[in-house]
């Protein structure tokens, strides 16, 4: 029988945001490398764009690894449908007049408004699975790991 409700949330946005639940953390839960995969060379556009911009500030958070490109490409594939038909409606309007066989005019909406809705509403999921949403981000706490130098730490020390 599925399980119903809200998804379970990734374990590295918990660890992330601190375990505010208290709850116990998976101990046999599959742990890939938190490598970015390489970018889709279907990838185009704002697609190709964002994965540019994204995909390393993921794996840097540990959000993005090697078995999360499809997934990972399936949201950047999304936006850009959505700014494709956004750039479409700019250009063409909402509407256009439709003339039946019998000559009667209609204005209807165009296709894009409905394909850009969906592909935002897409996105949209994807987001919460990647942990991109603000609500997502003001639970999120960042520490510096053994290591990695801190550069406010290492400004108010004086070292460089």
């Amino acid at each position: 029988m599925a399980k119903t409700g809200r998804p379970p949330k990734p374990t590295a946005l918990k660890v992330l945001e601190g375990n505010p639940g208290k709850r116990p953390l998976p101990q046999n839960e599959p742990k890939p490398k938190p490598l970015a995969p390489k970018r889709p060379t279907w990838l185009t556009g704002e697609g190709k764009k964002m994965w540019e911009r994204l995909a390393p500030e993921l794996e840097q958070l540990g959000l993005l690894t090697v078995i999360d490109g499809e997934a990972f490409a399936a949201a950047c594939q999304c936006w850009k449908t959505f700014v494709d038909c956004q750039r479409h409606l700019k250009k063409h309007g909402l509407t256009y007049v439709y003339t039946n066989t019998q000559g009667a005019e209609n204005e209807v909406g165009r296709p894009q408004v409905n394909i850009g809705q969906k592909a935002l509403d897409q996105f949209r999921g994807f987001c919460s699975e990647f942990g991109l949403t603000p609500s997502s981000r003001t639970r999120i706490e960042v520490k510096a790991t053994e290591g990695e130098d801190d550069p406010m730490e290492a400004l108010l020390s004086g070292v460089k």
